[in-house]
């Protein structure tokens, strides 16, 4: 039986992570669920599942949420904040986290998941991005697991799980990361001149999905990707991304000697869960063929998609590159979406914090935290400038 604590229940990936857990009760217990605000949501929850522990991340939600549980008849432990969502991600509650919160405050709770020694699931790649290297190394010394659930990123995990393969030896000569380009594929960059948030969709909801749409529609979506994988992988430097049309594989691996393997396949959310949850191998992992899969991919315009090149530029600058990217492109982006600043400047404004702050070693958490802080003021100094 493996318990898994979900950091994020009442998100959607919390919602495919708990469904999955239902239907696997031989195998899998919910025992920590966690939720940021809506106790409703969560004492429902709580209601189905019985965990052992409740949290909500609003410290004066706490009284409310452990009344309604009493109400509700649900037993179990109340606490709040977060303190209380780090000791629960590395305690013995739980065998599996399954790390679906957003911002800063995610990454003490996945890196105390990481030095716990648990199987660490991420649902999005922006903890594994900012500090990679911190959770890669603490995995290791503590035989713990980092899956990522992003399509290219978790196909690596499993094939570099059941193959120990080294992603940087020299007989890797590249990593190919394919895309199918965003809701702006084949556009150049006069045609993204005039784009505004109403032709990406980006109506009034979650301003974390919104910014999702356009990372789509900028490719950083899959630049960040890319640094995911770096970090977590210890990939090789050479890793590209080409558009696709069709769905060969989400990565595939090109050899010294010019053969080519496909890496995973496409899969949905609740697929990727099922198989981070489990550990289970993913098929697809074969040879296929040079001429077949590689006249079918696309370089993405490098005018039009500039967020893509500055995050690859960043994996090679090192250091923590990515995280200042990471940290002036949530500004940009929300600036976008407010209508301040145009979708090209977009990258306008990171290549500008990046050349303001040059990259520097990752330390630690808090040193990273402060570096995030100083490339959001930069960003936000570049846009008064602008304004």
């Amino acid at each position: 039986m493996r318990n898994v604590a979900v950091l994020g229940a009442t998100g959607s990936v919390g919602k495919h992570t708990l469904d999955a857990v239902s239907d696997d009760p031989d195998r899998l217990r919910a025992s920590v669920l966690v939720a940021h605000s809506n106790v409703e949501a969560l004492v429902a929850l709580c209601i189905r599942h019985r965990p052992d522990l409740a949290i909500i991340a609003d410290t004066q939600l706490e009284t409310d949420l452990a009344r309604r549980l009493a109400a509700a008849g649900v037993r179990c432990d109340v606490a709040s904040g977060h303190e209380a969502i780090c000791y629960a991600a590395g305690s013995s509650l739980c065998d599996v986290v399954v790390c679906a919160m957003t911002g800063l405050a995610s990454l003490d709770a996945a890196l105390t998941a990481a030095r716990a020694g648990k199987r660490l699931v991420l649902a999005n790649n922006e903890p594994a991005v900012i500090a990679g290297s911190l959770l890669r190394n603490a995995a290791a010394e503590s035989g713990g697991e980092v899956i990522p659930l992003s399509t290219a990123a978790h196909a690596i995990a499993q094939y570099v799980s059941n193959t120990h393969a080294d992603l940087n030896h020299a007989d890797v000569r590249r990593l190919i990361l394919t895309s199918f380009g965003g809701p702006f594929a084949g556009r150049t960059r006069a045609d993204l001149m005039t784009v505004t948030p109403d032709d990406l969709g980006a109506t009034p909801g979650k301003l974390s999905d919104r910014q999702r749409a356009v990372d789509s529609a900028t490719l950083m979506n899959t630049g960040l990707e890319a640094l995911a994988i770096h970090h977590l992988f210890l990939a090789t430097p050479q890793i590209q991304v080409r558009l696709t049309t069709r769905s060969i594989a989400p990565a595939i691996l090109e050899r010294a000697d010019g053969s080519i393997q496909a890496l995973g396949r496409w899969l949905d959310a609740r697929s990727a869960i099922d198989s981070a949850l489990h550990g289970a191998e993913l098929p697809n992992r074969h040879p296929i063929g040079e001429r077949e899969t590689l006249s079918a991919l696309a370089a993405p315009d490098p005018g039009a998609f500039r967020c893509l090149t500055l995050a690859l530029a960043a994996l090679r600058e090192g250091g923590d590159a990515p995280a200042l990217l990471n940290a002036a492109n949530e500004v940009a982006v929300a600036a976008f979406l407010a209508g301040s600043l145009p979708f090209l400047s977009i990258a306008d404004l990171i290549e500008q914090v990046l050349t303001e702050l040059p990259p520097q070693p990752v330390v630690d958490i808090q040193t990273l935290r402060e570096r995030d802080r100083a490339a959001r003021a930069a960003a936000r100094r570049v846009l008064r400038t602008a304004c």
